[in-house]
């Protein structure tokens, strides 16, 4: 039988209290019936609309329910259906007029069994109910038939009259339907092309983010080695001249840093991390990095409207739209022309956003401009107006995923012959959020006496580099270079704080720290990563902290002497 038959032909028990529905439903399985029991009203009136034969209800079911959507299936039966109800009434006396019972008239096919009732009774009026309503699909498989037999005699009758009527007209009609199958067949096959090379354009992409990613990272790592050395010449050598030398590198480490963060942000999907963000700070971090990549020929300008003028955005994502817009707008000037970035408060217009304080970050250029049908267009994912090879139509995209993300909006602005501008609207900060950026934290952890790191980290450089630093700051350390060396050094001991790398082979970092919770749940835990999918490192940190490489040695000593002062402060409390 079909699923759609035996849906057909089941009965809906709705007794959601006790085990009436299973009793019953075991009384009528035994005689045939498929019958199922429906645990709320939601999913009765669901169950119902997906087909059924008839429903048992229990009154008290009944009781504070809102019937609406319930008599809005009923009211919009077929002329042929009335689905039948058998509604079983608890013995009571007085029961109030607004009560279940005063509107049960409201479900139309209804029979009353009062209870108690033996198995008997309920096999009859099930079968009773069933019977209704195959008569009842009977008459509608009737009607169809009918009604499908003078619609197909209709249709052949004025079928037979036009063709007698208009032959050489439909002659005519058929091979304009020939020629415009043929239309609708080639550009198919430009479409199918077309999809193609955009395919294989997504695929380079894709393959360039994995690359651009693997690089990113192995060179996050080879940058904490050598800002934790530097870190450690600061720390312990007596040399100003060496000292110097070591703080101009540890900079360029930074920078570095900022660089790999933009690469990873590019190759792949990664949770904005919203903070407050100064936009003269954004725009003073952004003019190098677009000057450099636009060339001397255009012509470069940043305006803020008023000082203390921030918003709530991903830095680096903000730098990376910026970017994207500076390079689309060099394309559309072809490689000359000027380029005004401007930033201030402004009420956005009607309709774009919610009512609140909102920045205006704009980007315009003087190039040749769009027609209207393609500006409506920009911010699909994919959609680009350059050749294939010459844009993947992902950076206007992206701009605007960002904003949106973001709690704010993005829109373009276009005239042909005029320029473009692209608006990007970004909730404002807060007085009392919009601090300046803290200052690089100060080398002032004191070490826990007797406290025992066990650090787990692939690359031999970087765990050679961490262990140092964490002896340097007087901290007792094991340490494995995969997860499964790290699991057997846990069976050695119970160690005060656990600090693990992410991407390792066999087992990532994400689930050494699953692991070790089984052995030791109260252990607290650093994951220090260069990776950008936070996601499954989300899954797992609970209260616990992420350390992004690369990292000041400042940075590793605030992080540990935090997780292990949490310990304390935990163990002080039980």
């Amino acid at each position: 039988m079909q699923a759609s038959k035996l849906a057909d032909e089941r009965i809906l028990i709705f007794a959601p209290h006790g085990r009436d529905a299973q009793v019953m439903c075991s009384v009528l399985a035994r005689d045939g019936f498929a019958c199922d029991a429906v645990p709320g009203f939601d999913a009765f009136v669901a169950a119902i609309a997906a087909g059924a034969g008839a429903a048992i209800v229990a009154e008290e079911a009944l009781q504070g329910v809102d019937m609406a959507r319930l008599r809005a299936w009923l009211d919009a039966q077929e002329h042929w259906s009335d689905f039948p109800f058998v509604v079983l009434l608890t013995r009571l006396v007085g029961v109030p007029a607004d009560g279940a019972r005063a509107r049960l008239e409201e479900l139309g096919n209804v029979v009353l069994l009062e209870r108690p009732l033996n198995a008997q009774t309920l096999r009859s009026a099930a079968l009773s109910a069933l019977r209704a309503r195959r008569r009842q699909y009977h008459a509608r498989d009737v009607l169809l038939d009918r009604e499908r037999t003078a619609e197909s005699l209709r249709q052949s009758q004025e079928a037979l009259v036009h063709l007698n009527e208009t032959l050489e007209a439909r002659i005519d009609e058929r091979t304009r339907a020939l020629a415009q199958a043929n239309d609708r067949l080639m550009n198919e096959v430009i479409e199918r092309e077309r999809v193609q090379q955009a395919m294989v354009q997504f695929q380079k992409l894709e393959a360039v983010g994995r690359l651009t990613g693997g690089i990113a990272h192995d060179f996050n790592n080879l940058l904490n080695v050598v800002q934790g050395s530097m870190d450690l010449i600061l720390l312990l050598s007596k040399d100003e001249v060496a000292k110097q030398r070591a703080e101009v590198a540890r900079r360029a480490c930074q920078r570095g840093g900022k660089l790999t963060s933009q690469l990873l942000a590019f190759s792949r999907n990664q949770s904005l991390d919203l903070r407050p963000l100064d936009v003269h700070t954004l725009f003073e971090g952004v003019h190098e990095l677009v000057a450099t990549s636009l060339g001397s020929s255009v012509r470069l300008q940043f305006e803020v409207d008023a000082a203390g003028t921030s918003v709530v955005a991903d830095t680096n994502q903000m730098e990376m739209a910026l970017l994207n817009l500076a390079i689309n707008a060099r394309d559309a000037m072809d490689g000359g022309g000027e380029l005004r970035f401007t930033a201030g408060r402004a009420d956005p217009p009607d309709g774009l956003l919610p009512e609140g304080d909102y920045v205006r970050i704009a980007v315009a250029d003087n190039g040749s401009g769009m027609p209207p049908e393609i500006a409506a267009r920009v911010f699909e994912p994919f959609y680009t107006t350059k050749g294939v090879g010459k844009g993947t139509g992902l950076g206007l995209s992206q701009v605007y995923g960002m904003a949106q993300q973001s709690g704010g909006a993005a829109r373009i602005l276009s005239e042909q012959g005029v320029g473009t501008m692209v608006e990007i609207w970004l909730r404002a900060a807060g007085s009392e959020t919009a601090a300046a950026p803290a200052a690089a934290p100060a080398l002032t952890a004191t070490p826990l006496p007797g406290a025992h790191i066990l650090v787990v980290e692939d690359d031999d450089f970087v765990r050679d580099s961490m262990v140092e630093s964490l002896g340097a700051l007087g901290y007792t350390v094991s340490h494995a270079s995969d997860g499964e060396a790290g699991l057997r050094e846990l069976e050695q001991g119970r160690p005060d704080l656990i600090i693990t790398d992410y991407l390792m082979p066999g087992m990532t970092g994400a689930e050494l720290v699953q692991q070790a919770r089984l052995a030791f749940p109260d252990v607290p835990t650093i994951i220090a990563t260069g990776y950008a999918d936070m996601h499954a490192i989300e899954q797992v940190i609970g209260e616990d902290m992420v350390l992004r490489k690369p990292f000041q040695l400042a940075e590793l000593a605030a992080s540990v002497a935090r997780a292990l002062h949490k310990v304390d402060k935990a163990t002080a409390r039980t």
